[in-house]
């Protein structure tokens, strides 16, 4: 995308969503991690209303380390895929108890390292609990990239976040992150994107496909 028209994008986002923020409940660098993995392919809303009983009842990687699966797994049930994250979340603090004394460490490598963490929870964990420029790219990211030109159509995640880290600037990473998930799961959506009031219409890939084919 040109420098012009990704000013233009991230001034929108600026103008839409100021105070774009990650909407995970978290008061720890543990919790965050957990409710991150949590996360994936459920809403952050859904993980919102399981969290409280779970942070009650486990508050260490070494709580978590030592948890019964069945009764670890009766706290997120409401949630998808909830016995294999169980069985992740329990692998990943006995890595942590293992190798870092229990403590999540502040390092990306290390972070993608345990069971269960991939490179958009890492990149999470990094921007919000150590304030490290990071840029994650989850599936409204994604989305987004692809509609808006940053990335083509065919991109995996991996490259996308490759051309977005290389087309926004460094200082807005995890600002950004955060406006183009509010701009995916509030406005152009997946399904009935609000297309009609968009103020970057006339630049999305999608919109302007369908108005070719017809």
């Amino acid at each position: 995308m040109k420098k012009e028209k990704v000013e233009r994008v991230l001034k929108t986002f600026d103008e839409m969503f100021p105070d774009a923020r990650c909407e995970l409940n978290h008061s720890n660098p543990l919790e965050l991690l957990i409710a991150t993995m949590l996360s994936a392919q459920t809403t952050d809303a859904s993980v919102n209303k399981v969290t409280p009983a779970l942070f009650e009842r486990y508050h260490t990687a070494y709580d978590y380390a030592h948890a019964n699966q069945q009764e670890l797994e009766s706290y997120i049930r409401k949630i998808g895929l909830y016995r294999n994250k169980a069985k992740n979340i329990i692998l990943m603090c006995k890595a942590l108890e293992a190798r870092f004394d229990g403590e999540v460490p502040a390092d990306f490598d290390e972070l993608v390292s345990l069971p269960g963490v991939g490179r958009k929870t890492a990149n999470v964990e990094m921007a919000e609990a150590f304030h490290v420029p990071a840029l994650a790219v989850d599936t409204h990211c994604a989305r987004i990239a692809r509609r808006l030109g940053f990335a083509f159509k065919k991109d995996d995640v991996d490259t996308i976040e490759r051309k977005l880290k290389k087309q926004i600037p460094q200082d807005r990473w995890i600002k950004t992150h955060h406006q183009m998930i509010f701009f995916g799961r509030y406005h152009c959506k997946a399904q009935l994107p609000h297309c009609y009031e968009c103020p970057l219409v006339d630049i999305c890939k999608e919109t302007n496909k369908k108005l070719k084919d017809a």
